[in-house]
């Protein structure tokens, strides 16, 4: 199984709120729904443990990937195609980043 984590801050002027009606109501069920996802998550950073820094990204998404190759497939459909569009308007240079467990 294969883990992908995305992390990125939201583009200047984006309203936060918007953003996450759109990942609650869009993102989420949508690419969570995907066959080769068993599960998505967002999560919205609120500190660094024991530091007053301030965390280096405002999200992270957790991406459990069951079979990479129809991953492939799953996020070259249309709709996909679609949300991974409007994904680039509201995130400010994502890093996507393969894990896999130890």
């Amino acid at each position: 199984m294969t883990t992908i984590v995305v992390l990125f801050n939201l583009q200047a002027g984006v309203d936060a709120s918007v953003y996450h009606q759109w990942a609650k109501e869009t993102d989420i069920p949508t690419a969570g729904g995907l066959a080769s996802v068993d599960s998505f998550e967002v999560l919205k950073t609120e500190g660094v443990l024991m530091s007053e820094a301030t965390p280096p990204y405002q999200y992270i998404e957790i991406l459990k990937i069951n079979d990479m190759d129809l991953f492939g497939q799953d996020v070259s459909s249309t709709t996909m195609q679609k949300v991974a569009s409007e994904f680039q308007k509201f995130a400010d240079n994502p890093i996507f980043i393969m894990t896999s467990k130890l």
